[in-house]
C-alpha cells in the first residue's frame, strides 16, 4: 500500500509559507479548492484562522462551506475569532468540538486538534441558502450537476428530547432541500455530530430509519455518512450537514459503493452506504463514510488496541479506494477521529510505514459511535474515470 503511484492526479497540492494545505482543482467555471489549516508552531487559534482566511483570499475564492474544530476546548470564542479573521461569515459554518482535555505535546495548544477545513470556488456562481434567518447552505451548478452543501444544521428546539431533536432535524433538512428543488433522493452524504453519542446512537438510528422509510430513501441511494461525537455540549443534542446533487439530463447518477472488507452498515442497524461515487465528465468523486475497525460480520475488531484499529481501518479505506481505481494520493480532504487524542502519533507512524504522504486532514478527539471503536476516518477522493 503506497501513495507513490507514478500517475498524475486531477488536482495540484501546495502549502503556503505558513503551512496551510491547499488542494486546487481546475474547472472551466472557476477553480475548486479545499483548504486545511491546523495550529502550527504554538500559534494562537485566531492566528490559524487569519492564515486560512489569507489563503482563501489569495485565490480570489468564495467559500462554499467551512468546518471549524476545537475552539471552545481551548477557551476561545470561536465565532468572534472567525469574524475577526474572515469577516461575518456569509456561508455555512459547522462548529465541531473535541471531548475532554486536549493533549498538549506534539503541536502546542492542542496542535492538530484545532483547525478549519474550507471548501471554496473561484469566480462566481454560488448562491446562499437561508433558513430561519441563518445562512445554512450554498448551491451552484457545474460539471453537469446542481450541488447543494448544507452545514451547521440544528434542531428547531434544543430543549426537546434527543429523539425529538433528531426527528425535527431530519425533517428540517428535508424542508431546506425542498426549498432548493431537491429531496433526500439527491443526498449523497450526511454528517451528524452528537452530544454524548454513546448514550443514544441506537435511538438515533431508529429515528433515522423511520425517516428514511417515510421518504423512500431505502428505495434509492442511501447516503454515505459520518456519525461521531462533536456537538457542543452546551447546545443541541446534535448538529448536521449534507451534500446533495441533482444530475442534469443524461448525467451520471451517484451510486453506492460497497466495502470489499466489510458488510453493508445496514446489516447491523446503521443506515448509510460505505461510500458514494459521483461520476462527472472524465472524473469521479468518491465520498467515503466514517470508517472504523469492523469485520465482515459487523463486529468491532482489535478491542483495546488503537494501533491495530488504525491499521485495520486504513486497510478497509484503501480497499474501497482501490476498488474504484483510486489511491491515497487522490484524497482531497479527510477528517481523522481518535477516541484518545494522545494516540494521534499512531496514525502518523502508520502513514510513514506505509509510504503514504500526510493527508489533507483535520484531527479530532471524540467518541466514535461504539464504545469499542477507538479510531475512525472519512475521506473524499477525486480521480480520473
Amino acid at each position: 500500500m503506497t501513495n507513490k503511484e507514478p500517475r498524475d492526479t486531477l488536482f495540484s497540492r501546495s502549502f503556503d509559507s505558513s503551512g496551510t494545505d491547499r488542494i486546487s482543482i481546475p474547472r472551466a467555471d472557476g477553480e475548486e479548492l479545499f483548504f486545511t489549516a491546523t495550529i502550527v508552531d504554538n500559534e494562537a487559534p485566531e492566528e490559524m484562522l487569519v492564515r486560512a482566511a489569507s489563503a482563501v483570499a489569495s485565490c480570489d475564492a468564495r467559500i462554499i462551506s467551512q468546518d471549524v474544530l476545537g475552539m471552545k476546548g481551548l477557551g476561545v470564542d470561536g465565532k468572534a475569532a472567525l469574524e475577526r479573521a474572515f469577516g461575518p461569515p456569509t456561508w455555512p459554518v459547522t462548529w465541531i468540538e473535541n471531548r475532554g482535555t486536549l493533549p498538549r505535546d506534539g503541536g502546542g495548544s492542542g496542535g492538530g486538534l484545532c483547525g478549519t477545513q474550507i471548501w471554496a470556488k473561484a469566480k462566481t456562481g454560488l448562491e446562499r441558502v437561508e433558513s430561519e434567518g441563518r445562512i445554512v447552505g450554498t448551491t451552484w451548478t457545474g460539471s453537469g450537476m446542481t450541488w447543494c452543501r448544507l452545514g451547521g444544521l440544528r434542531p428547531a428546539d434544543a430543549s426537546a428530547s434527543r429523539v425529538e431533536q433528531a426527528a425535527s432535524l431530519l425533517e428540517g433538512m428535508a424542508g431546506i432541500l425542498k426549498s432548493e428543488g431537491m429531496d433526500f433522493d439527491n443526498v449523497a452524504r450526511t454528517w451528524f455530530f452528537f452530544d454524548d453519542i454513546l448514550a443514544w446512537y441506537g435511538d438515533f438510528n431508529t429515528t433515522r430509519d423511520a425517516f428514511f422509510r417515510s421518504r423512500g430513501v431505502f428505495d434509492g441511494l442511501v447516503p454515505a455518512s459520518t456519525g461521531i461525537g462533536g456537538a457542543d455540549r452546551s447546545g443541541p443534542a446534535l448538529e448536521a450537514g449534507l451534500l446533495a446533487v441533482a444530475p442534469a439530463a443524461g448525467a451520471k447518477v451517484p451510486i453506492p459503493v460497497p466495502s470489499p472488507l466489510q458488510c453493508p452498515a445496514i446489516e447491523y442497524g446503521s443506515s448509510f452506504s460505505r461510500a458514494v461515487e459521483i461520476g462527472l465528465e472524465g472524473e469521479k468523486r468518491l465520498l467515503v463514510s466514517g470508517t472504523a475497525s469492523i469485520d465482515p460480520d459487523g463486529n468491532a475488531m482489535h478491542l483495546d488496541d488503537t494501533k491495530a484499529q488504525v491499521a485495520r481501518t486504513m486497510d478497509v479505506v484503501h480497499a474501497i479506494l482501490e476498488s474504484r481505481g483510486a489511491g491515497w494520493r487522490d484524497v482531497v480532504r479527510a477528517i481523522v477521529y481518535f477516541k484518545d487524542g494522545e494516540k494521534i502519533p499512531l496514525f502518523h507512524e502508520w502513514s510513514a510505514a506505509a509510504g503514504i504522504d500526510p493527508l489533507p486532514a483535520l484531527f479530532m478527539q471524540n467518541d466514535v459511535c461504539w464504545d469499542e471503536l477507538l479510531f475512525e476516518i472519512e475521506v473524499d477522493a477525486l480521480f480520473a474515470g
